[in-house]
């Protein structure tokens, strides 16, 4: 598979499906994934064990907090200089954004050198939701202008199989952590289907989507985001899920008085 990595703390602007046109954040390695979720159709690939000869180097260590500034600060000067204004400035990259130990400390000085440049610009971040009780996690976020915050099942071993993540995240324990926001966030779920380790995975069955539902209702988030596969998988097999399908979801969340986009 072509796995797609983000060489540089500061990456884009690209055009997101979703938000636009989209000048990037990657808080982790410049030259691998690191993540707390090892997902089976993660653009960024597998997690790796760290060798022994790569861990001095640059691009395999976090970058620090004047790394990521000064790389944001220098490319919105440039894009300020070329009449180029970004929608939103995108925490996303090689990982879990929130992972880094100075996840905070990054957030406040994204958002003042986005108020220097483009005040009109969003800071978004696209999050797992697997670190919300780490210390200054939700305050980071409560700084963002769009939080998109994953769940991809209502139900555990669905999310194990998709996601795989660290053994002390908990289902139960991040839908309580989300209720935090009172609303004030995006949920965002990857729709699809397929085979892996020779186990069937399909949360568009009816009684995912009905279990996925219940979440929302509890949840009630401003907005919803429904999307499907749209680059190549670490895992083979993986299969979209259709239009019409995301649609019918998307109609029945709308049912609840909750805004939906729909990516298919």
């Amino acid at each position: 598979m072509g796995t797609i990595l983000f060489h540089d703390p500061v990456f884009g602007p690209i055009h997101s499906r979703r938000l636009g046109t989209s000048l990037g954040i990657n808080l982790m390695p410049t030259q691998r994934k690191i993540c707390n979720f090892n997902c089976i159709y993660c653009e960024c690939g597998w997690n790796k064990p760290l060798e022994d000869k790569d861990k001095d180097l640059p691009g395999f260590r976090l970058p620090s907090v004047h790394e990521v500034v000064d790389s944001l600060d220098k490319k919105l000067a440039s894009m300020k200089a070329a009449g180029l204004a970004p929608d939103v400035i995108t925490f996303s990259g090689n990982g879990e954004p929130t992972g880094h130990p100075h996840f905070l400390t990054i957030m406040k000085q994204t958002v003042k050198l986005r108020d220097t440049y483009f005040p009109g610009a969003q800071v978004c971040v696209l999050s797992n939701s697997g670190y919300l009780d780490r210390p200054g996690v939700m305050e980071g976020l409560m700084l963002a202008d769009k939080r998109i915050m994953k769940i991809d099942s209502a139900f555990s071993p669905t999310v194990a199989a998709i996601n795989q993540p660290a053994a002390s995240y908990s289902l139960e324990k991040t839908i309580e952590n989300l209720k935090r926001f009172d609303g004030f966030f995006t949920l965002q779920t990857l729709f699809f289907s397929g085979e892996y380790n020779g186990s069937v995975i399909d949360n568009t069955t009816p009684e995912e989507v009905e279990a996925w539902l219940e979440v929302v209702a509890k949840l009630r988030p401003r907005e919803v985001m429904v999307y499907t596969l749209d680059r190549e998988t670490p895992a083979p097999g993986l299969k979209k899920c259709s239009c019409e399908k995301l649609e019918a979801i998307a109609t029945r969340v709308r049912a609840m008085g909750i805004n939906v986009q729909v990516a298919g």
